[in-house]
């Protein structure tokens, strides 16, 4: 039967899903499916969570819209006090809007009216620098920032002009043999230095980074002590730090915020994704007092505005969520539970010839494969191995997600797979997980002849 909706390929009519609860989602045609990535790292608190859908309830019942430019609501103030507070005041103010690409797009505004606000102006500050590869958002303004080469190369004339990228912190492939962290730091962080002063030291308004990159390298976490040396080089020329949490934050690794772990506090700070763990279209930005305060000072107006902004139904669905996740203490069970998703993987895959590397966060893990062990070769694009693994994982036999993404390497070459159960998943369930992964995993590579 063909389909009025404009599906991501117009060749494929997706599975229906009907239902869902806990960790598993419930298909049309009778398959219970076990969701072991949260759809893209995002339903954290897993389906049909009865305290989240009611909350949700009660603030439709009382008040489902209204415009921010008339009107507040008593439930945005309370989620951004719990957000707020959440970060000790380090970060003062949050500002809610619907998708992380919006987040991203607002931030980026933000950090250059910041600029124009501050007692002596800044306007030549003009510029972002982010890294490679790497995956902000799907809108003009997110995409330009972003480095995702496939995601990019259709849109790359329409592109903003004023962004430039550095090299990620990517200890498998890119720490020389031998180097020592301090030194990997050293040579990343004179490279960003290097770029300041390229394109104008004082041209720049952010660096954008993720503390734990996602779809575009497979759940990378920085090298300890790597972003208070990224942060020193920002603060050398004047440049906000922006940390993108929209996939990795919001207790996905383990802490509420990514950036806990890190021993730095961005400038400014993107949320989305665990916010509501999928409940209601959410996402946001946490905002450093200091820029608040230049604000303040100034014009007081963010230009900038969306009509969905604020909602009051997106906000009740954070706040339950969030309220949640603290009521049910779930950040000590994604350490555990992450611990032990750790454990198994390492266990079943360490020695696998396919697997280059494992590497993550909490409840955040990623598996690169590679065509040599030694070498850390990738396999050729036109194998689209990591699309025929999770396409495998859909079908009826397996019934479990395994988010697949290519270009790993360098936006075209390299494969990796992505786990992010929920928050509240169980021993249980992981060893689900990883024993469908690897079943799923060896009839994909009998079947391509790899």
């Amino acid at each position: 039967m063909s389909s009025a909706v404009l599906h991501r390929d117009t060749h494929f009519l997706p599975k229906k899903a009907i239902g869902g609860k806990g960790s598993y989602m419930f298909l049309e045609d009778g398959t219970k499916f076990l969701d072991s990535t949260g759809g893209a790292a995002v339903s954290c608190l897993g389906h049909g969570h009865e305290g989240v859908t009611q909350a949700i309830k009660d603030q439709m019942d009382q008040l489902s819209y209204c415009h921010s430019a008339f009107f507040g609501t008593p439930v945005s103030e309370k989620l951004a006090r719990f957000l707020t507070d959440s970060t000790g005041g380090k970060l003062s103010k949050l500002f809610v809007v619907s998708s992380g690409s919006e987040a991203v797009e607002a931030a980026m505004k933000l950090a250059r009216q910041y600029f124009l606000e501050l007692p002596t102006p800044q306007p030549q500050r003009t510029r972002f620098i982010a890294r490679l590869p790497s995956y902000d958002g799907t809108t003009l303004g997110a995409l330009s920032v972003g480095g995702h080469v496939l995601r990019r190369e259709p849109f790359e004339p329409i592109l903003a002009k004023k962004t430039s990228h550095v090299s990620p912190c990517y200890s498998y492939r890119e720490k020389k043999d031998g180097e020592t962290d301090a030194n990997y730091i050293a040579r990343l962080a004179a490279e960003l230095d290097a770029e300041f002063e390229r394109v104008g030291s004082d041209t720049v308004c952010a660096f954008v980074a993720e503390p734990v990159v996602g779809a575009a390298l497979g759940c990378v976490p920085a090298v300890p002590g790597y972003f208070p040396a990224m942060k020193a080089v920002c603060e050398k020329h004047g440049a906000l730090l922006i940390l993108d949490e929209i996939m990795s934050g919001m207790g996905r690794c383990g802490t509420l915020h990514a950036w806990e772990q890190e021993g730095v506090v961005p400038d400014i700070q993107t949320i989305g994704k665990g916010l509501g763990g999928g409940y209601a279209p959410v996402s946001g930005i946490l905002i450093s007092d200091h820029i608040v305060q230049t604000m303040d000072k100034g014009t007081g107006v963010f230009r900038h505005g969306q009509t969905y902004q604020g909602h009051p139904v997106s906000c009740a669905a954070a706040l339950a969520t969030q309220k949640t996740i603290q009521k049910e203490s779930l950040l000590e069970n994604v350490r555990s539970m992450g611990a032990y998703l750790e454990n198994q993987l390492h266990q079943r895959f360490e020695d696998h010839p396919c697997v280059g590397d494992i590497r993550g966060k909490g409840l955040f893990w990623g598996v690169e494969f590679v065509k040599d062990k030694a070498s850390k070769e990738p396999f050729d694009p036109s194998t689209r191995l990591s699309f025929y693994i999770q396409e495998k994982g859909m079908q009826p036999e397996y019934s479990i997600s395994l988010y697949g993404c290519p270009g790993t390497v360098d936006g075209i070459r390299g494969d990796h797979v992505i786990l992010a159960p929920p928050y509240n998943v169980s021993k249980e369930e992981i060893d689900i997980i990883v024993d469908m992964f690897e079943k799923v995993l060896a009839v994909v590579l009998k079947e391509l002849g790899l």
